[in-house]
């Protein structure tokens, strides 16, 4: 049995809570392991409302096919997608309105979505402000800032993930969600209790599991937040904080009490700066300094001192991830 990632829990919301020295607590577990526990107080995102999310997530798997079918996944990252999961995108919203076609079962929902973003938006910013401390950038708010919605859109996404339950057949060397890194600043990832599966690839090259309930957060009302950092905050602090390849599997291991055998929710939050903002180098001391070590294993690989916008930046990993959408646009540019 491998062992578990070790992975810090760091509560950003306890009372009287020195933010200098959390804000450090962050630096360090971006830069040592790309992945970070949140404790999931209520302070930023009711919890109530994290229940109730995933109650109206199981609602949206069990409507018709035709409904799901009507709202494909597009070109700007919104609609759903299906392979062995399935899942759901909710881009931006307008005006409390969502700017994509929502299947009917949950059309009835949709102020709540929106409440539902701006909490983790909200959440967001706090991290992103608290990783502007710890790095002494100048100013503190400068990837904050980046993000604020009233400058403009961005491909941040909401995405509800249903993975069906193993089978007859299934084998531990089976996957649900294959080897990837995330593509934006950062990632909120909600998991239910009891559910495993997550593993993320170490420093050393092997799968850790990663629990869904780590030790610790056993009297918590709800499951830590898990934070991980995308390419693109990868990118722009040149490689200095990680965005780690991670994995859902078969036969994953967690906790006790933890199980893959089971039906698999999730939803992930997906935080990405405004579309036109320029990716300048970060005014930090410490990252102007940062040199990854030569032949670092799993260095990221768009960690390269190339300024670009927010939007080229998502849109060159997009064409990556899904081809088939932009076979058309790249027949025009042959």
């Amino acid at each position: 049995m491998a062992p578990n990632a070790n992975i810090p829990i760091i509560d950003i919301a306890a009372p009287g809570v020195d933010r200098t020295a959390i804000a450090r607590q962050l630096v360090e577990a971006a830069v040592e392991h790309g992945f970070i526990y949140i404790r999931n107080t209520g302070k930023y995102i009711n919890l109530g409302d994290i229940d109730a999310a995933f109650d109206l997530s199981k609602k949206l798997f069990k409507a018709p096919v035709e409904e799901k079918a009507a709202c494909t996944i597009q070109q700007n990252n919104r609609g759903q997608v299906g392979d062995y999961k399935e899942a759901f995108n909710f881009g931006e919203f307008k005006d409390a309105k969502a700017q994509q076609p929502l299947p009917p079962t949950i059309q009835p929902n949709e102020p709540f979505l929106n409440s539902f973003r701006d909490q983790c938006h909200a959440l967001c910013l706090e991290l992103l402000n608290l990783l502007g401390i710890g790095l002494e950038v100048d100013p503190p708010t400068f990837f904050s800032a980046a993000h604020l919605r009233e400058k403009g859109d961005s491909g941040t996404i909401l995405r509800m993930l249903y993975y069906p339950p193993s089978s007859a057949t299934s084998s531990p060397d089976d996957v649900r969600a294959g080897a990837h890194s995330d593509y934006g600043s950062l990632t909120l990832l909600f998991r239910l209790r009891g559910q495993a599966g997550l593993e993320i690839l170490t420093r050393e090259n092997t799968w850790a599991p990663v629990p869904v309930t780590p030790p610790g957060a056993e009297a918590d009302a709800l499951p830590p937040i898990l934070i991980n950092i995308g390419d693109l905050l990868s990118y722009w602090t040149n490689g200095m904080f990680r965005s780690t390849v991670h994995r859902v599997v078969f036969g994953g291991e967690g906790a006790p009490g933890e199980t893959d055998t089971g039906p698999r929710y999730s939803m992930a939050f997906f935080c990405h700066p405004v579309g036109s903002v320029t990716l300048d180098p970060v005014p930090s001391e410490r990252v102007k300094q940062f040199v990854a070590p030569e032949g670092t294993p799993h260095a990221n690989p768009y960690a390269e001192r190339k300024v670009m916008t927010a939007d080229e930046h998502l849109f060159m990993r997009l064409r990556e991830s899904y081809k088939g959408l932009y076979k058309e646009e790249e027949a025009t540019k042959a």
